[in-house]
């Protein structure tokens, strides 16, 4: 169960530290002094998603924490390394920042919000406002519905060979397209596939390597002038002695010098090595110019522009690059494989999309009878409970009908069910989408009839219920607390509510009030006594002015309840 809560920095709620009990709890308080902030925060805490306006103006950061006593975890969460502590605790903080941000702590150890999420669906139940509007919506009865049936691992089961068929239908219908247009596919296919062999593309750099020729031969005349150059005046020229030339009388020379001077030969050896080396390097230079064909520079330059243009023009229709270009043609050549086989392709797929189907409606099947076996639980004891809640004539039902699309069972990301709530309020009118016909105070009380038939499925051992007595008073308001009570017995049950009825048969009662301090608002939460729960009572029967009389009245109501 719920231990306790803690709110800092939350909205009107600067600091609010709530301690709670087993049983019935029931919150009460005037408009805005900040009920829906314990229901905000709650969500938080079970992984709800957190928005910046939530934050306390001003405030650095907000936080939420809550302590949980005798938690039972899922085995995908203790597999995880979560385990509540040697006393069978849990606490829970999350850490709000003005830049969106939010972190999250359990047992003081930091986990992703995932993990909360997962968490936070086997502590807590809310069921607000905004879940009773839910009711209009069809996915939500889905949802409801698969969540008592427990349908999550067939459903898993089930996307196996949904995702095949997926797949195989868009290959099939891409297919057909493509077949529609065979004749003008399989023209243009050829014709690109005929114009990129045409080009003989081979190497990935061949533009490359063909640019950098193409700056030598515009520059023909300056690498001859220049390459000739060192090649003369290190290697060989008619005009004087060359750099090797002089090299080598040098070494020469020195070598005379060996027998009275041995280190003499040193130094020739060490000259000739330079003279090997310059020689090589007038040798590179004058292959500069010799490299290649450069006799008829012009021509060759005409040469190498076309192609470089070719390249260009496959570039601008197939890739921007020789690479792209030939993985285009390779894909062409698959699409053309494709087209001059599409029939047969065509064929196999659909053969194997009958087979897959057989498969996929086995395990909807599966599906449908799980939701049907629940949908008559649910059916049954929703109108128990709501002939209890003073609609004795109601039926209620949840109508599965499977889909179907041209003759053919029509299969969803959940199946092929379509699932509605349907009701009749009055005897003699058959049943009606809950959507169309129910009220406000009906709507709170299905909802209501629906999560105390839920909460025996859902594993959560703290339910919320955020002013379940909307649009009903009196009696029904009062049974309403019964069955809240009810309820209680083996579930932690906080209850927001503005019904006396209501209050008067909690065995906690919480107040929150909003006060001043240092010019501005802000809440805070006390747990009432005997006194103080007939002067909140009093005040819910009265408003503003409470009387004697009111007083006497919402006394009576606590003994009755007791």
């Amino acid at each position: 169960m719920l231990r306790s809560l803690y709110i800092e920095n939350i909205a009107v709620a600067r600091q609010l530290n709530v301690d709670l009990s087993p049983g019935f709890t029931v919150i009460t308080g005037e408009t805005g002094a900040g009920k829906s902030v314990m229901i905000d925060c709650l969500a938080l805490i079970t992984g709800g998603k957190s928005q910046r306006e939530m934050i306390r103006t001003g405030a650095e950061r907000a936080v939420v924490s809550a302590v949980f006593s005798d938690v039972v975890l899922p085995d995908s969460l203790r597999d995880a390394g979560i385990e509540a502590d040697e006393n069978g605790e849990l606490e829970i903080c999350r850490t709000l920042t003005p830049d969106g941000r939010s972190a999250v702590k359990i047992n003081r150890r930091s986990v992703p919000l995932s993990v909360l999420k997962e968490l936070g669906a086997s502590l807590v139940s809310i069921q607000s406002q905004s879940e009773t509007r839910n009711l209009l919506d069809k996915s939500f009865h889905l949802d409801m519905l698969d969540e008592y049936a427990g349908t999550e691992n067939l459903l898993r089961e089930y996307a196996v060979p949904y995702g095949e068929w997926q797949e195989l239908t868009a290959s099939a219908q891409a297919l057909r397209e493509s077949l529609q247009q065979k004749n003008m596919l399989t023209d243009i296919l050829k014709y690109q596939i005929k114009e990129i062999d045409a080009a003989r593309l081979s190497a990935p750099d061949e533009d490359e390597k063909l640019t950098a020729a193409r700056a030598k031969i515009k520059n023909i005349e300056r690498i001859a002038k220049y390459s000739s150059f060192v090649y003369r005046a290190l290697t060989q020229s008619e005009k004087g002695a060359t750099a090797s030339v002089l090299l080598q009388k040098s070494s020469a020379a020195l070598r005379q010098l060996a027998d009275v001077m041995p280190e003499a030969e040193e130094l020739a050896a060490r000259l000739d090595n330079y003279r090997y080396e310059i020689e090589d390097i007038g040798e590179s230079a004058r292959a500069l110019l010799d490299d290649g064909d450069v006799r008829d520079p012009e021509k060759q330059l005409n040469q190498i522009e076309a192609r470089l243009s070719l390249i260009e023009r496959l570039k601008r229709k197939y890739g921007n690059t020789i690479s792209d270009i030939l993985a285009f043609r390779r894909e062409a050549g698959e699409k053309l494989a494709d087209l001059e086989s599409g029939d047969e392709k065509l064929s196999e797929i659909e053969d194997r999309i009958r087979d897959v189907r057989l498969r996929l409606s086995r395990s909807a099947a599966e599906i449908t009878q799980a939701r049907r076996t629940a949908a008559e639980v649910i059916s049954r004891s929703v109108c128990d409970t709501l002939s209890y809640l003073d609609m004795p004539k109601v039926r209620f039902l949840v109508d599965i009908q499977k889909v179907y699309a041209g003759g053919e069972e029509l299969f969803g990301p959940c199946g092929s069910d379509d699932v509605t709530f349907m009701i009749a309020t009055n005897p003699g009118e058959p049943p009606m989408p809950l959507a169309k016909i129910a009220s406000g105070g009906e709507m709170s009380r299905v909802m209501l009839a629906l999560r105390s038939v839920m909460n025996t499925k859902s594993g959560a051992n703290t339910v919320v219920f955020d002013e379940i007595d909307a649009g009903v008073s009196g009696g029904t308001s009062e049974k309403i607390g019964i069955k809240l009570k009810e309820m209680s017995c083996g579930t932690q049950t906080l209850c927001i509510t503005h019904s006396p009825q209501i209050a008067a048969l909690a065995d906690t009662h919480l107040r929150i009030r909003k006060k001043v301090v240092d010019g501005r608002a802000e809440s805070e939460i006390e747990e009432l006594d005997e006194n103080g729960r007939v002067s909140e009572i009093a005040r819910i029967i009265g408003g503003v002015s409470v009387t004697d009389t009111q007083r006497d009245a919402a006394r009576e109501m606590i003994e009755n309840n007791q």
